[in-house]
This record gives structure tokens, C-alpha cells and sequence, in this order.
């Protein structure tokens, strides 16, 4: 009797666990597992392959839910109803997007829900009239697909346009022979139109000049004790370059063809003009403005002229004003120094030589007019 007892007990036990499995799956299917479900059904167009009952259903990305049901609709076959079971607390809206998501490559698909307007009124996810949300077209095509039906569209158009195609490749074959046959000729083409335009040849860097400060003075009494400081000379934006200027009746500029300064003018006449003072041997000391240099004079410049002028003849003038300052600030005198010189033509080598020779004559009587005044 006790062993028919056990028997008896076991089999009560096995069915009782077989009972709350099939209770609980259904509970989870049909009430939707934990916490409070809302039902929706969603319409797509066309084939839902790799969706299935119990699929993920996804709200910006995170799972909310599942499907418990997929049927086809009767009326019109191309048509896929999915009934969902989410969480009541997620909004869904009339505007609600929806659509497939669909796992790497293995194919597995998952609904995909999106958004929805906040002023839209939430819809009320009846389990025994859900509300209906309908997917736009192509919601349920996934890249596999596009990319076959790419391909397939591809190879139709091959197909349809084999003929031309052919043809085409053909004469590109045979334009690709001919321009092997007169490659030659080709080459004397090409280089005929780049000697014609000039483009074959190398464009030349400028010729680079530099001015000469004069190294004989007439003779002077005796050596000066002073220091004389040169700052840079002031000129207006048209000077302020390495270009070689020509200026022409009309008071229009140009420059020279393939020529510059060695430096922008006003820097360059600077350091020339301080050179030509050492030169001269008549001062204790000449240079640039120097931080705590107490100078007894200062030698300030501007530049009036510094060019080549072409008409009647082509000449060279320079021309630049000069104060003389003392240690107190006081102008001891001033002066505009001039001089012109003719030049062979307006071409680089000659237009810097005239321009030369006139800024040589003038950096010379500057020098005995600032030694006479000191």
C-alpha cells in the first residue's frame, strides 16, 4: 500500500508541474509576462521573413515587448498583420513609425518602433480591439533584398544593352591601338602647343639685386665722437617692396620684369645708408635703434622717390628727405637729397644700375651733410 501511495503522490506532482508550465507559457504569451501589456496590430506590405511569434519588439532600440501573433490577411494576401504585446507604460501614437530590424547577417527580425509627436494622443492598446498602425512601403526589405534586387535590375540592364556596350568596348579598343600606333606624333602634337603657349618652359626666379653703399668720401677735418642711430625710413605702401618700380608719365607704377630688391626697399636703403657711414670712418658709432642705446643724434629718413621713369629718356631718381634729431628731440636741420641718372633702358640689369650709381650719389652727400652738421 505505501508504494502505491508514492506512485500515486509522484504522478500528482509531475502533473501538477506540467500544468504550471503550460499555465505560465500561456500567462506570458497571452497576459505579456511581467508588469501591466498593451496590444497593438501592425499592417506591414509584403514579406516579413525572418519575423516570428515571439520576435523582439524594439522602441528606439530597446526591447519593450514581443509578437504573439502573425497572420495574413484574407482580403489582400500581400498584407501581414503582427499582433504585439508591449509594455503599457511605452507611448504609442497614431504617428508612431513602424517598421523591421533586422540582426546582422543571420536574417533574425525584430519590430522596430520609433517616435511618435508628444501633442499626438496616446492610443489605447486593447487586447480585444488593438488599435492598427500600418507601416509605409518598404518597411520590411532589408539590405540582402536591396542588394539583390540591384542586382537583378543590373543585370537587366546589361542584358537589355549588350549590343552597344559591345561596340563601345570595341571602339575604345581600337581608339586605344591608334593612339599606341601614333604615339609619337602625339608627343610632337603636345609639345608643339606647350612651345606655343610657353608652357614647356620653366618659369625663371627673379633676378636678385642688392644697392652699394659708397666707400670714398671727400676729406673731412677730423673724426666725431658721436653715435647716430639710423631707424627705418618711412615710405608710403607703393615703396614698401622688393619690387624694382617703374613710374610711369601718368604717375601709374609697374616693375621691372624679372628683377627684385634683396630685401623691401625701405629695409634695404636702411641698412645701406648705415654701411655707408662706417665707410665714411667719421662717427664713434652707427647703427640700427638698439634698446638702451642712448644715441647723441638720430638720422630720420623718408623715401619721396625711388624708381625709373621712361619717358622722355628712361632715368633713375631717387629722392629722400632727412632730419637730423639731437639727444633732446630738437631738429638741428633737414634736407631733401635728389639726384637723377640715365639709364640704358628699363630692363633689369640697366634700370638697377642707373638706380644704383643715383642712390650711391645721394647716400654720399647725405653722409658729409650729417658729419658737417654733428
Amino acid at each position: 500500500m505505501e508504494t502505491r501511495a508514492n506512485f500515486v503522490l509522484i504522478g500528482i506532482f509531475t502533473l501538477a508541474v506540467v500544468v504550471g508550465v503550460f499555465g505560465f507559457v500561456y500567462w506570458f504569451q497571452n497576459i505579456g509576462g511581467a508588469g501591466e501589456r498593451a496590444f497593438y496590430r501592425l499592417q506591414f506590405e509584403g514579406s516579413v521573413s525572418g519575423l516570428g511569434v515571439g520576435g523582439s519588439v524594439l522602441f528606439n532600440g530597446i526591447r519593450v515587448g514581443e509578437v504573439i501573433n502573425l497572420k495574413l490577411n484574407p482580403e489582400h494576401p500581400e498584407q501581414v498583420t503582427a499582433t504585439v504585446s508591449i509594455d503599457k507604460s511605452v507611448a504609442m501614437r497614431p504617428d508612431t513609425q513602424v517598421g523591421l530590424e533586422f540582426r546582422g547577417l543571420t536574417g533574425i527580425a525584430a519590430v522596430a518602433l520609433k517616435g511618435g509627436s508628444p501633442s499626438s494622443p496616446p492610443l489605447a492598446g486593447n487586447k480585444d480591439n488593438p488599435p492598427l498602425l500600418i507601416a509605409p512601403p518598404g518597411a520590411t526589405q532589408d539590405l540582402t533584398q536591396a542588394a539583390r534586387d540591384a542586382l537583378r535590375r543590373l543585370d537587366e540592364i546589361l542584358t537589355d544593352n549588350a549590343k552597344p556596350l559591345h561596340t563601345a568596348i570595341s571602339g575604345l579598343g581600337t581608339f586605344a591601338d591608334m593612339l599606341g600606333r601614333n604615339s609619337d606624333r602625339l608627343e610632337g602634337v603636345i609639345g608643339g602647343l606647350e612651345r606655343l603657349t610657353g608652357a614647356d618652359a620653366p618659369k625663371q626666379p627673379p633676378s636678385v639685386y642688392d644697392l652699394t653703399a659708397p666707400t670714398t668720401f671727400p676729406p673731412f677735418n677730423k673724426p666725431v665722437k658721436a653715435q647716430l642711430i639710423v631707424p627705418d625710413p618711412a615710405a608710403i605702401l607703393v615703396f614698401d617692396t622688393q619690387k624694382i618700380l617703374i613710374r610711369s608719365a601718368s604717375g601709374t607704377y609697374s616693375n621691372v620684369e624679372n628683377a627684385q630688391w634683396a630685401d623691401n626697399l625701405p629695409k634695404l636703403m636702411q641698412a645701406k645708408i648705415v654701411q655707408s657711414f662706417e665707410n665714411a670712418h667719421q662717427l664713434r658709432a652707427v647703427s640700427r635703434p638698439i634698446e638702451q642705446l642712448t644715441a647723441d643724434y638720430r638720422l630720420e629718413l623718408g623715401i619721396r622717390s625711388f624708381q625709373i621713369s621712361p619717358e622722355p629718356t628712361p632715368t633713375a631718381v631717387v629722392e629722400f628727405s632727412a632730419r637730423l634729431v639731437n639727444e633732446k628731440g630738437s631738429v638741428t636741420n633737414a634736407r631733401i637729397f635728389n639726384v637723377s641718372m640715365q639709364a640704358k633702358s628699363t630692363q633689369g640689369p640697366e634700370a638697377v644700375a642707373a638706380l644704383n650709381e643715383a642712390f650711391s650719389k645721394a647716400a654720399e652727400e647725405l653722409v658729409v651733410w650729417t658729419v658737417g652738421l654733428i
